[in-house]
Protein backbone atom coordinates (compact mmCIF):
# COMPACT_ATOMS: atom_id res chain seq x y z
CA UNK A 1 0.00 0.00 0.00
CA UNK A 2 2.83 2.40 0.79
CA UNK A 3 5.51 1.39 -1.69
CA UNK A 4 3.78 -0.44 -4.52
CA UNK A 5 5.38 -3.57 -5.92
CA UNK A 6 4.82 -6.43 -8.33
CA UNK A 7 1.81 -8.63 -8.98
CA UNK A 8 2.52 -11.98 -10.64
CA UNK A 9 0.05 -14.50 -12.04
CA UNK A 10 1.14 -18.14 -11.77
CA UNK A 11 -0.51 -21.07 -13.53
CA UNK A 12 -0.20 -24.84 -13.19
CA UNK A 13 2.44 -26.00 -15.66
CA UNK A 14 0.42 -29.01 -16.80
CA UNK A 15 -1.46 -29.93 -20.00
CA UNK A 16 -4.74 -28.07 -20.42
CA UNK A 17 -6.77 -31.27 -20.08
CA UNK A 18 -5.12 -32.21 -16.76
CA UNK A 19 -7.18 -31.55 -13.64
CA UNK A 20 -5.69 -29.88 -10.56
CA UNK A 21 -7.27 -30.54 -7.17
CA UNK A 22 -8.00 -27.55 -4.96
CA UNK A 23 -6.04 -29.18 -2.14
CA UNK A 24 -2.88 -29.56 -4.26
CA UNK A 25 -3.19 -25.97 -5.48
CA UNK A 26 -3.61 -24.73 -1.90
CA UNK A 27 -0.54 -26.67 -0.72
CA UNK A 28 1.46 -25.28 -3.64
CA UNK A 29 0.46 -21.74 -2.64
CA UNK A 30 1.49 -22.35 0.98
CA UNK A 31 4.89 -23.75 -0.05
CA UNK A 32 5.59 -20.88 -2.43
CA UNK A 33 4.62 -18.31 0.20
CA UNK A 34 6.71 -20.00 2.88
CA UNK A 35 9.79 -20.06 0.65
CA UNK A 36 9.39 -16.48 -0.58
CA UNK A 37 8.51 -15.13 2.85
CA UNK A 38 10.08 -17.38 5.49
CA UNK A 39 9.99 -14.79 8.31
CA UNK A 40 6.93 -12.84 7.21
CA UNK A 41 8.87 -9.58 7.03
CA UNK A 42 8.69 -9.42 3.22
CA UNK A 43 4.87 -9.21 3.39
CA UNK A 44 4.46 -11.45 0.32
CA UNK A 45 0.79 -12.34 -0.21
CA UNK A 46 -0.37 -15.27 -2.36
CA UNK A 47 -3.95 -16.29 -3.14
CA UNK A 48 -5.47 -19.01 -5.28
CA UNK A 49 -7.50 -17.80 -8.25
CA UNK A 50 -9.78 -20.31 -9.94
CA UNK A 51 -8.80 -23.94 -10.41
CA UNK A 52 -5.29 -23.55 -11.86
CA UNK A 53 -3.89 -20.14 -10.92
CA UNK A 54 -2.20 -18.34 -8.02
CA UNK A 55 -1.93 -14.56 -7.68
CA UNK A 56 1.24 -13.39 -5.90
CA UNK A 57 1.95 -9.86 -4.64
CA UNK A 58 5.50 -8.73 -3.80
CA UNK A 59 5.63 -5.33 -2.00
CA UNK A 60 8.55 -3.11 -2.88
CA UNK A 61 9.73 -5.31 -5.77
CA UNK A 62 10.00 -3.82 -9.25
CA UNK A 63 12.16 -6.40 -11.06
CA UNK A 64 10.12 -9.28 -12.57
CA UNK A 65 13.28 -11.36 -13.10
CA UNK A 66 14.01 -11.19 -9.38
CA UNK A 67 10.56 -12.55 -8.58
CA UNK A 68 10.77 -15.33 -11.16
CA UNK A 69 14.16 -16.38 -9.78
CA UNK A 70 12.82 -16.55 -6.23
CA UNK A 71 9.82 -18.63 -7.30
CA UNK A 72 11.96 -21.06 -9.26
CA UNK A 73 13.85 -21.94 -6.11
CA UNK A 74 10.82 -23.97 -5.09
CA UNK A 75 10.67 -26.91 -7.46
CA UNK A 76 10.62 -30.66 -7.58
CA UNK A 77 12.25 -32.56 -4.73
CA UNK A 78 13.30 -36.15 -5.49
CA UNK A 79 15.03 -39.00 -3.65
CA UNK A 80 16.92 -40.89 -6.37
CA UNK A 81 18.79 -44.20 -6.43
CA UNK A 82 22.47 -43.52 -7.25
CA UNK A 83 23.79 -47.01 -6.63
CA UNK A 84 27.42 -47.23 -5.56
CA UNK A 85 28.67 -44.16 -7.49
CA UNK A 86 27.08 -40.93 -6.24
CA UNK A 87 26.97 -37.66 -8.16
CA UNK A 88 28.76 -34.72 -6.59
CA UNK A 89 26.76 -32.03 -4.79
CA UNK A 90 25.69 -29.34 -7.27
CA UNK A 91 25.63 -31.69 -10.27
CA UNK A 92 22.69 -31.52 -12.69
CA UNK A 93 21.23 -34.97 -13.26
CA UNK A 94 18.48 -36.67 -15.26
CA UNK A 95 15.81 -38.76 -13.56
CA UNK A 96 12.98 -40.95 -14.79
CA UNK A 97 10.36 -38.87 -12.95
CA UNK A 98 7.68 -37.58 -15.35
CA UNK A 99 8.48 -33.85 -15.23
CA UNK A 100 10.68 -31.73 -17.42
CA UNK A 101 14.22 -31.18 -16.16
CA UNK A 102 14.91 -27.84 -14.54
CA UNK A 103 18.22 -26.00 -14.46
CA UNK A 104 17.68 -23.97 -11.35
CA UNK A 105 20.40 -23.62 -8.81
CA UNK A 106 19.87 -24.28 -5.14
CA UNK A 107 21.83 -23.90 -1.96
CA UNK A 108 24.57 -26.50 -1.92
CA UNK A 109 25.30 -27.94 1.49
CA UNK A 110 28.45 -29.77 2.36
CA UNK A 111 28.70 -33.10 0.54
CA UNK A 112 29.54 -36.43 2.02
CA UNK A 113 26.45 -36.95 4.17
CA UNK A 114 25.11 -40.22 5.51
CA UNK A 115 21.53 -41.28 6.16
CA UNK A 116 20.59 -43.30 9.23
CA UNK A 117 17.43 -44.31 10.97
CA UNK A 118 16.11 -41.95 13.60
CA UNK A 119 16.07 -44.83 16.05
CA UNK A 120 19.55 -46.15 15.20
CA UNK A 121 22.07 -43.43 14.39
CA UNK A 122 25.50 -44.60 13.28
CA UNK A 123 28.87 -43.00 12.70
CA UNK A 124 28.95 -41.12 9.35
CA UNK A 125 30.77 -42.79 6.48
CA UNK A 126 32.10 -40.42 3.85
CA UNK A 127 33.25 -41.53 0.43
CA UNK A 128 36.72 -40.19 -0.47
CA UNK A 129 35.52 -38.77 -3.75
CA UNK A 130 33.00 -36.62 -1.89
CA UNK A 131 35.46 -34.86 0.37
CA UNK A 132 35.23 -31.54 -1.49
CA UNK A 133 32.52 -30.07 -3.72
CA UNK A 134 33.15 -29.78 -7.41
CA UNK A 135 31.87 -27.21 -9.86
CA UNK A 136 28.51 -28.08 -11.34
CA UNK A 137 28.50 -28.90 -15.05
CA UNK A 138 26.51 -26.76 -17.42
CA UNK A 139 24.64 -29.79 -18.79
CA UNK A 140 23.03 -32.70 -16.92
CA UNK A 141 25.04 -35.91 -16.75
CA UNK A 142 24.08 -38.63 -19.21
CA UNK A 143 23.06 -41.19 -16.58
CA UNK A 144 19.30 -41.43 -15.93
CA UNK A 145 18.65 -42.09 -12.24
CA UNK A 146 15.57 -43.79 -10.84
CA UNK A 147 13.36 -41.64 -8.59
CA UNK A 148 12.47 -43.63 -5.48
CA UNK A 149 9.96 -41.03 -4.27
CA UNK A 150 9.33 -37.30 -4.37
CA UNK A 151 9.02 -34.63 -1.70
CA UNK A 152 5.26 -35.13 -1.71
CA UNK A 153 5.94 -38.01 0.70
CA UNK A 154 7.89 -35.79 3.13
CA UNK A 155 6.03 -34.49 6.20
CA UNK A 156 8.69 -32.64 8.22
CA UNK A 157 12.38 -31.75 8.14
CA UNK A 158 14.23 -29.96 10.95
CA UNK A 159 17.76 -29.22 12.10
CA UNK A 160 18.91 -31.75 14.69
CA UNK A 161 22.15 -33.14 16.12
CA UNK A 162 23.79 -36.44 15.23
CA UNK A 163 25.29 -38.93 17.68
CA UNK A 164 28.44 -36.79 17.99
CA UNK A 165 26.56 -33.54 18.54
CA UNK A 166 27.25 -32.19 15.05
CA UNK A 167 24.50 -30.42 13.01
CA UNK A 168 22.30 -32.80 11.02
CA UNK A 169 18.83 -32.85 9.45
CA UNK A 170 16.03 -35.06 10.76
CA UNK A 171 13.08 -35.92 8.54
CA UNK A 172 9.70 -37.62 8.89
CA UNK A 173 7.78 -39.29 6.05
CA UNK A 174 4.10 -39.83 5.42
CA UNK A 175 2.72 -43.35 5.86
CA UNK A 176 3.00 -44.01 2.13
CA UNK A 177 6.49 -42.57 2.00
CA UNK A 178 7.55 -44.60 5.04
CA UNK A 179 6.59 -47.83 3.29
CA UNK A 180 8.40 -46.85 0.08
CA UNK A 181 11.48 -45.79 2.04
CA UNK A 182 11.48 -48.97 4.15
CA UNK A 183 11.34 -51.19 1.06
CA UNK A 184 14.11 -49.23 -0.67
CA UNK A 185 16.54 -48.93 2.25
CA UNK A 186 16.09 -52.59 3.16
CA UNK A 187 17.31 -53.69 -0.26
CA UNK A 188 19.87 -50.92 -0.92
CA UNK A 189 22.07 -50.74 2.17
CA UNK A 190 25.56 -49.30 1.62
CA UNK A 191 24.34 -47.59 -1.53
CA UNK A 192 23.85 -43.88 -2.16
CA UNK A 193 20.50 -42.09 -2.05
CA UNK A 194 20.62 -38.76 -3.86
CA UNK A 195 18.54 -35.82 -2.60
CA UNK A 196 17.79 -33.80 -5.73
CA UNK A 197 16.06 -30.41 -5.95
CA UNK A 198 15.07 -29.23 -9.42
CA UNK A 199 17.36 -31.90 -10.93
CA UNK A 200 20.38 -30.60 -9.02
CA UNK A 201 22.01 -32.77 -6.36
CA UNK A 202 22.05 -31.10 -2.95
CA UNK A 203 23.27 -34.11 -0.98
CA UNK A 204 24.13 -37.78 -1.55
CA UNK A 205 24.00 -39.70 1.75
CA UNK A 206 24.82 -43.38 2.03
CA UNK A 207 22.16 -45.76 3.37
CA UNK A 208 23.83 -47.44 6.34
CA UNK A 209 20.89 -49.34 7.84
CA UNK A 210 17.29 -50.03 6.74
CA UNK A 211 15.02 -47.14 7.73
CA UNK A 212 11.65 -48.68 8.51
CA UNK A 213 10.10 -46.29 11.04
CA UNK A 214 9.36 -43.44 8.60
CA UNK A 215 11.96 -41.12 10.08
CA UNK A 216 15.68 -40.69 9.76
CA UNK A 217 18.64 -38.37 10.04
CA UNK A 218 20.87 -37.02 7.30
CA UNK A 219 24.32 -36.84 8.86
CA UNK A 220 27.41 -35.21 7.40
CA UNK A 221 29.98 -32.48 7.77
CA UNK A 222 27.36 -29.74 7.89
CA UNK A 223 27.74 -26.34 9.48
CA UNK A 224 24.67 -25.03 11.30
CA UNK A 225 23.82 -22.81 8.33
CA UNK A 226 24.23 -25.65 5.83
CA UNK A 227 22.01 -27.92 7.91
CA UNK A 228 19.37 -25.21 8.15
CA UNK A 229 19.51 -24.55 4.38
CA UNK A 230 19.08 -28.25 3.66
CA UNK A 231 16.14 -28.52 6.11
CA UNK A 232 14.40 -25.59 4.41
CA UNK A 233 14.96 -27.11 0.98
CA UNK A 234 13.53 -30.43 2.14
CA UNK A 235 10.62 -28.81 3.95
CA UNK A 236 9.58 -26.41 1.20
CA UNK A 237 11.22 -27.89 -1.88
CA UNK A 238 8.36 -30.01 -3.16
CA UNK A 239 5.48 -28.55 -5.15
CA UNK A 240 2.49 -30.84 -5.67
CA UNK A 241 1.72 -28.79 -8.79
CA UNK A 242 4.49 -27.33 -11.00
CA UNK A 243 3.83 -23.68 -11.87
CA UNK A 244 4.91 -21.16 -14.48
CA UNK A 245 4.72 -17.37 -14.60
CA UNK A 246 1.93 -16.25 -16.93
CA UNK A 247 1.95 -12.50 -16.32
CA UNK A 248 3.80 -9.91 -14.22
CA UNK A 249 2.89 -6.27 -13.79
CA UNK A 250 4.05 -3.40 -11.62
CA UNK A 251 1.46 -2.04 -9.16
CA UNK A 252 1.59 1.53 -7.83
CA UNK A 253 1.09 2.50 -4.21
CA UNK A 254 -2.67 2.50 -3.56
CA UNK A 255 -2.44 4.95 -0.66
CA UNK A 256 -0.44 7.37 -2.78
CA UNK A 257 2.40 9.76 -2.14
CA UNK A 258 0.25 12.11 -0.06
CA UNK A 259 -0.66 9.34 2.39
CA UNK A 260 2.98 8.36 2.72
CA UNK A 261 3.88 11.99 3.47
CA UNK A 262 1.13 12.27 6.09
CA UNK A 263 2.14 9.00 7.74
CA UNK A 264 5.74 10.17 7.96
CA UNK A 265 4.64 13.53 9.37
CA UNK A 266 2.45 11.83 12.00
CA UNK A 267 5.37 9.63 13.06
CA UNK A 268 7.72 12.60 13.37
CA UNK A 269 5.16 14.56 15.41
CA UNK A 270 4.61 11.63 17.76
CA UNK A 271 8.35 11.10 18.22
CA UNK A 272 8.84 14.85 18.80
CA UNK A 273 6.16 14.93 21.50
CA UNK A 274 7.78 11.99 23.30
CA UNK A 275 11.23 13.61 23.11
CA UNK A 276 9.83 16.94 24.39
CA UNK A 277 8.02 15.25 27.30
CA UNK A 278 11.14 13.37 28.39
CA UNK A 279 13.19 16.59 28.18
CA UNK A 280 10.74 18.73 30.19
CA UNK A 281 9.86 16.19 32.86
CA UNK A 282 13.19 14.48 33.49
CA UNK A 283 15.47 17.38 32.45
CA UNK A 284 19.07 16.21 31.96
CA UNK A 285 18.37 12.44 32.28
CA UNK A 286 15.49 12.97 29.86
CA UNK A 287 17.86 14.59 27.36
CA UNK A 288 20.16 11.56 27.62
CA UNK A 289 17.14 9.28 27.18
CA UNK A 290 16.22 11.20 24.03
CA UNK A 291 19.72 10.54 22.67
CA UNK A 292 19.31 6.85 23.54
CA UNK A 293 15.89 6.83 21.85
CA UNK A 294 17.33 8.32 18.66
CA UNK A 295 20.11 5.72 18.82
CA UNK A 296 17.47 3.01 19.22
CA UNK A 297 15.54 4.23 16.18
CA UNK A 298 18.67 4.35 14.00
CA UNK A 299 19.84 0.89 15.11
CA UNK A 300 16.36 -0.59 14.51
CA UNK A 301 16.11 0.88 11.01
CA UNK A 302 19.63 -0.39 10.24
CA UNK A 303 18.59 -3.87 11.42
CA UNK A 304 15.43 -3.74 9.29
CA UNK A 305 17.57 -2.79 6.30
CA UNK A 306 20.02 -5.60 6.98
CA UNK A 307 17.44 -8.43 7.25
CA UNK A 308 15.68 -6.87 5.14
CA UNK A 309 12.22 -5.92 6.44
CA UNK A 310 9.61 -4.41 4.10
CA UNK A 311 7.91 -1.72 6.19
CA UNK A 312 4.29 -2.04 5.12
CA UNK A 313 1.53 -0.97 7.50
CA UNK A 314 1.77 -3.99 9.87
CA UNK A 315 5.56 -3.61 10.04
CA UNK A 316 5.31 0.11 10.78
CA UNK A 317 2.75 -0.61 13.52
CA UNK A 318 5.14 -3.09 15.16
CA UNK A 319 8.02 -0.59 14.98
CA UNK A 320 5.95 2.25 16.52
CA UNK A 321 4.75 -0.03 19.32
CA UNK A 322 8.35 -1.03 20.09
CA UNK A 323 9.27 2.69 20.41
CA UNK A 324 6.72 2.89 23.21
CA UNK A 325 8.41 -0.06 24.92
CA UNK A 326 11.79 1.70 24.65
CA UNK A 327 10.41 4.89 26.24
CA UNK A 328 8.68 2.87 28.96
CA UNK A 329 12.01 1.32 30.00
CA UNK A 330 13.63 4.75 30.35
CA UNK A 331 10.71 6.09 32.39
CA UNK A 332 10.99 3.19 34.83
CA UNK A 333 14.72 3.79 35.24
CA UNK A 334 14.36 7.55 35.79
CA UNK A 335 11.52 7.26 38.29
CA UNK A 336 13.63 4.83 40.31
CA UNK A 337 16.59 7.21 39.93
CA UNK A 338 14.59 10.12 41.37
CA UNK A 339 13.39 7.98 44.27
CA UNK A 340 16.97 7.06 45.16
CA UNK A 341 18.08 10.72 44.95
CA UNK A 342 15.26 11.79 47.26
CA UNK A 343 16.39 9.08 49.69
CA UNK A 344 19.78 10.77 49.95
CA UNK A 345 21.87 8.53 47.72
CA UNK A 346 24.76 10.07 45.82
CA UNK A 347 24.43 10.26 42.04
CA UNK A 348 26.51 7.16 41.21
CA UNK A 349 24.64 5.02 43.76
CA UNK A 350 21.29 6.38 42.58
CA UNK A 351 22.04 5.44 38.95
CA UNK A 352 23.09 1.87 39.83
CA UNK A 353 20.29 1.27 42.33
CA UNK A 354 17.68 2.91 40.12
CA UNK A 355 18.62 0.72 37.18
CA UNK A 356 18.84 -2.52 39.18
CA UNK A 357 15.46 -1.94 40.85
CA UNK A 358 13.77 -1.02 37.57
CA UNK A 359 15.23 -4.03 35.76
CA UNK A 360 12.72 -6.68 37.03
CA UNK A 361 9.78 -4.62 35.69
CA UNK A 362 11.57 -3.99 32.38
CA UNK A 363 12.49 -7.66 32.07
CA UNK A 364 9.01 -8.98 32.82
CA UNK A 365 7.15 -6.54 30.57
CA UNK A 366 9.46 -7.19 27.61
CA UNK A 367 9.40 -10.94 28.17
CA UNK A 368 5.60 -10.97 28.10
CA UNK A 369 5.68 -8.96 24.86
CA UNK A 370 8.16 -11.41 23.30
CA UNK A 371 5.92 -14.34 24.31
CA UNK A 372 2.99 -12.59 22.65
CA UNK A 373 5.12 -12.08 19.51
CA UNK A 374 5.91 -15.80 19.47
CA UNK A 375 2.22 -16.69 19.73
CA UNK A 376 1.37 -14.27 16.92
CA UNK A 377 4.17 -15.67 14.74
CA UNK A 378 2.97 -19.26 15.26
CA UNK A 379 -0.61 -18.18 14.49
CA UNK A 380 0.45 -16.34 11.33
CA UNK A 381 2.61 -19.26 10.19
CA UNK A 382 -0.14 -21.81 10.85
CA UNK A 383 -2.90 -19.93 9.05
CA UNK A 384 -0.80 -18.29 6.33
CA UNK A 385 -1.32 -14.76 7.69
CA UNK A 386 1.95 -13.20 6.54
CA UNK A 387 0.93 -9.74 7.78
CA UNK A 388 0.57 -11.09 11.33
CA UNK A 389 3.98 -12.76 11.03
CA UNK A 390 5.53 -9.51 9.78
CA UNK A 391 4.01 -7.53 12.66
CA UNK A 392 5.24 -10.03 15.26
CA UNK A 393 8.79 -10.19 13.87
CA UNK A 394 9.09 -6.40 13.60
CA UNK A 395 7.76 -5.92 17.14
CA UNK A 396 10.07 -8.63 18.55
CA UNK A 397 13.13 -7.08 16.89
CA UNK A 398 12.15 -3.67 18.23
CA UNK A 399 11.67 -5.02 21.76
CA UNK A 400 15.07 -6.73 21.73
CA UNK A 401 16.68 -3.53 20.46
CA UNK A 402 14.90 -1.50 23.17
CA UNK A 403 16.30 -3.85 25.80
CA UNK A 404 19.77 -3.25 24.39
CA UNK A 405 19.39 0.53 24.52
CA UNK A 406 17.95 0.44 28.06
CA UNK A 407 20.64 -1.89 29.42
CA UNK A 408 23.67 -0.57 27.53
CA UNK A 409 23.08 2.80 25.85
CA UNK A 410 21.01 4.69 28.45
CA UNK A 411 23.08 3.44 31.39
CA UNK A 412 26.34 4.30 29.62
CA UNK A 413 25.09 7.81 28.82
CA UNK A 414 24.04 8.32 32.45
CA UNK A 415 27.40 7.33 33.89
CA UNK A 416 29.41 9.19 31.24
CA UNK A 417 27.63 12.52 31.79
CA UNK A 418 26.31 12.45 35.37
CA UNK A 419 29.18 10.88 37.31
CA UNK A 420 31.11 14.16 37.16
CA UNK A 421 28.21 16.37 38.29
CA UNK A 422 27.35 17.43 41.83
CA UNK A 423 23.66 16.90 42.53
CA UNK A 424 23.57 19.59 45.23
CA UNK A 425 24.61 22.26 42.75
CA UNK A 426 22.11 21.31 40.04
CA UNK A 427 18.97 19.72 41.60
CA UNK A 428 16.67 21.21 38.95
CA UNK A 429 18.57 19.39 36.22
CA UNK A 430 17.07 16.20 37.61
CA UNK A 431 13.48 17.38 38.07
CA UNK A 432 13.79 17.55 41.88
Amino acid sequence: DLRGGLQTLLEADLPANSSVSSEDLSVTRQILESRANALGVSEVVMQTAGERRIVAEFPGVTNPEEVVASLQQTGLLEFVDMGTTPADAGTLVKTDHAQADSTNTGTTPAPGATATSGADQATPTVAPDQATPTAAPTEPSGTVYHTVMTGANLKEAHVAADSTGQPAVSFTLSSEGAKIFADYTSSHTNQYLGIVLDKRVISAPIVKVPITDGSGIIEGRFTSQEANDLAIQLRYGSLPVPVKVVESRTVGATLGEESVRKSLMAGLIGLGVVILFMLLYYRLPGFLADLALITYALLSLALFKFIPVVLTLPGIAGFILSIGMAVDANILIFERLKEELRAGRNLRQAIDLGWSRAWPSIRDSNTSTLITCLILYIFGNTFGASMVKGFSVTLALGVLMSLFTAIIVTRTFLHTVLDNLKLGEHPRWFGL
